[in-house]
């Protein structure tokens, strides 16, 4: 595993305006779904969403706050990690996640490329 990385790249669409978090320790953070479509389409010319969900820390999540809106075109660079808890029904759910670490609006000049 001396090789092994935690790393990956997405470009969507935001699901919706970003959720933001005050914590009891003085940090902030901000949640966010992404969809990302197949790039491969069925026999109707249907492709398939996929939806993820983003963790945003510090100045990204200032970032994802101030510029990204429910439609909004983005691609991220972040790391899955997953989140245990236990919920209403005291079942153990298990999520997992990307932590972002680089955000970037993709503009109408970009999308022709």
């Amino acid at each position: 595993m001396k090789n092994s990385k935690n790393s990956l790249q997405l470009v969507g669409f935001a699901g919706s305006d970003p959720k933001i978090f005050n914590l009891e320790s003085g940090k902030r953070m901000a949640k966010l779904s992404i969809a990302v479509n197949d790039s491969y389409r069925d026999s109707e010319g249907k492709s398939k969403t996929h939806w993820f969900d983003l963790i945003f820390w510090n100045n990204k999540m200032s970032l994802v706050e101030d510029i990204v809106k429910k439609g909004t075109k983005f691609s991220i660079k972040g790391s899955l990690t997953t989140q245990t808890f236990t919920d209403k029904d005291q079942k153990t759910v298990t999520k997992t996640a990307i932590v972002v670490n680089h955000l970037e609006i993709v503009s109408p000049e970009q999308e022709e490329e």
